[in-house]
């Protein structure tokens, strides 16, 4: 994760559990972060509020909001009128990619952090993508970064011209979300200031309540539990 010749990176931040995370760990290996949070027409709106809590705790000079509306395609239970899946068991949600699944999410975020790491100069992009302990989304996959990194030193003019050769940065990638959660406390994450819920019972709340019952919920729990610490989440159920 080290890259000695160029400490800048913009971390993407949704305000979830692993994206905060991601930030600390940036920081903690001397990074200097630019934060970007992307409001897209998500059901789960609170977690912007997050977002913009984690940023300010962790001292973040310049964290952008940009918005883009997914709604216009729909085709996700996020995005969409279809019901959020709750109360699955660990091999449902790790088996086949679920409805909450947006369609090329990732890719238009990284795309719009690529855009705002050749302003900022910055040579490291760093996304919470994890490869154990997810929903089973196919852009959150080794092989996918790796074809993202290997487009965006084409497409961008710095690295073409060779000053800064973009580097998709996963800190997360092989880790469980006990994992997770236990490096982030070792580096002093504060997880009560984050949001995971897909499902909220108040979506645009600052009280970040979480269901409790949809999948980024149960993982969530699973994370802390299995992480044998407490879990600071306020769950409905």
């Amino acid at each position: 994760m080290d890259d000695p010749q160029n400490k800048r990176a913009v971390v993407l931040l949704s305000g979830g559990l692993d994206s905060a995370t991601v930030v600390a760990l940036a920081q903690a290996a001397g990074y200097r972060v630019a934060a970007l949070s992307i409001g897209y027409g998500q059901r789960h709106a609170a977690e912007l509020v997050a977002a913009r809590r984690v940023a300010e705790v962790a001292g973040i000079e310049r964290h952008v909001i940009t918005y883009i509306d997914l709604r216009a395609f729909g085709g996700s239970a996020l995005t969409d009128d279809i019901e959020v899946p709750k109360g699955r068991a660990d091999a449902e949600i790790s088996n086949g990619v679920p409805v909450t699944y947006v369609p090329a999410r990732n890719t238009i975020f990284l795309a719009h952090a690529l855009a705002l790491a050749e302003v900022e100069g910055a040579a490291n992009i760093f996304i919470g993508v994890n490869s154990l302990d997810y929903s089973g989304y196919p852009d959150c996959r080794p092989a996918y970064i790796a074809a993202f990194e290997t487009m965006a030193n084409l497409a961008t003019k710095a690295a073409v011209e060779g000053a800064t050769a973009i580097k998709i940065q996963t800190p997360l990638a092989h880790m469980t979300k006990a994992d997770i959660v236990q490096a982030g406390l070792a580096i002093g994450v504060d997880y009560g200031l984050t949001f995971s819920c897909y499902d909220p019972p108040d979506p645009e709340a600052s009280t970040l309540l979480h269901c409790g019952e949809c999948d980024a919920c149960l993982l969530r729990r699973k994370g802390f539990r299995e992480a044998g610490v407490k879990d600071p989440t306020r769950y409905a159920v």
